[in-house]
């Protein structure tokens, strides 16, 4: 299996350029909320790459027209990450027609006009940014949620690869599968088309400790609580009583403690694809919301470390700043140290 050289520690600056909020897309938070200070304390921390989420609407119409202000931006990121040797992972996080996180809002997948906007805008991005292939890498969509869209979406993102090619032939292309770019979403992806295709998936588990209290989980009491790590069975009874066996597979395997052997076993199938196609794996988000006990959130970033390096897998965290999981909030202010260790 081939390695996403340059690419094995990395840091999500998502809320900036995407999921802003209702009346938040503004000039002001865009030249406020990251600054050039937070890509020098990120390259402090030893990371290697940035992967920057950005919403189609900071830099495109619903119309396919595009959207200089938001391109400069970007043009902005790309000085900041060769000023301070960081590559970068341009993810586009929301297309026209779909986001990973209204199930009502997925027309993309059956609509080709829309689909005709999602592959021009990768050109558009392709003929501005591929010139800097050296160090930026384009993800085509963010997690994909249905598993009867994978088919769909397999001919969607030869597409789009087939349009990017046309103008460059060396830029890295990343791809995740359905199930929000879950593990077993690669097994249903296309084989890779050409050597500079890179699969990637996320990993929060256990949902239950990863997510716990999540106002946006469904079943997810406000207040629950629990530490890591626990017992198999400890955690498969929780999951079951909270998910209604949607997560039952996390823990589906005879054991007595979850530690960095629970992750090897998750990583197992990843490898699997990645073997059998010879491709690079990134896992582009993993991370703990800012809910969890602090002790608890340092020992599961030590297992998940040991089992990423154990496989050499490529990853950014999720999340430096905000959106429920940020690093360098006060939640994690004492503990931030010890968890940069483990990035």
């Amino acid at each position: 299996m081939r390695e996403f050289t340059g690419y094995k520690k990395g840091v999500n600056l998502g809320g900036w350029l995407s999921q802003c909020g209702a009346g938040n897309y503004t000039e002001e938070r865009f030249n406020n909320f990251i600054t050039e200070d937070d890509f020098a304390k990120i390259a402090s921390w030893g990371a290697d790459h940035v992967r920057i989420p950005i919403d189609y609407n900071v830099i495109q119409n619903d119309d396919g027209s595009f959207i200089e202000s938001g391109f400069a931006h970007i043009d902005r990121c790309i000085e900041w990450c060769k000023k301070y040797d960081l590559k970068m992972v341009l993810d586009l996080h929301k297309a026209c027609g779909y986001v990973f996180d209204d199930k009502t809002y997925c027309q993309f997948f059956y609509n080709e006009e829309l689909q005709d906007i999602f592959v021009g805008l990768w050109q558009e991005l392709a003929r501005r940014y591929a010139k800097y292939s050296a160090f930026v890498a384009f993800e085509l969509l963010n997690e994909i949620t249905a598993k009867e869209t994978a088919e769909i979406w397999n001919r969607i993102a030869e597409r789009t690869i087939r349009a990017i090619r046309e103008i460059s032939d060396d830029v890295r292309i990343i791809i995740g599968g359905y199930f929000n770019s879950s593990i077993e979403g690669l097994l249903l992806l296309d084989k890779p088309a050409d050597e500079n295709i890179v699969f990637t998936f996320h990993c929060y588990s256990p949902m239950i400790f990863t997510h716990q209290s999540g106002y946006w989980v469904e079943n997810m009491p406000s207040d629950y609580s629990i530490a890591y790590p626990g017992t198999v069975d400890e955690y498969r009874r929780e999951s079951s009583a909270l998910f209604n066996n949607s997560y039952d597979n996390e823990f589906d395997y005879e054991g007595v403690l979850i530690d960095s052997s629970f992750f090897e076993r998750q990583f197992k199938t990843a490898l699997d694809v990645g073997e059998k196609y010879n491709v690079p794996l990134y896992c582009g988000e993993y991370g703990v919301i800012d809910k969890a006990d602090p002790e608890s959130t340092v020992r599961w970033f030590a297992d998940i470390h040991a089992a990423l390096e154990k496989f050499n897998i490529a990853r950014a965290v999720w999340c430096y700043k905000e959106k429920d999981f940020g690093l360098v909030g006060e939640h994690y202010a004492e503990k931030l140290p010890e968890i940069v260790r483990y990035l």
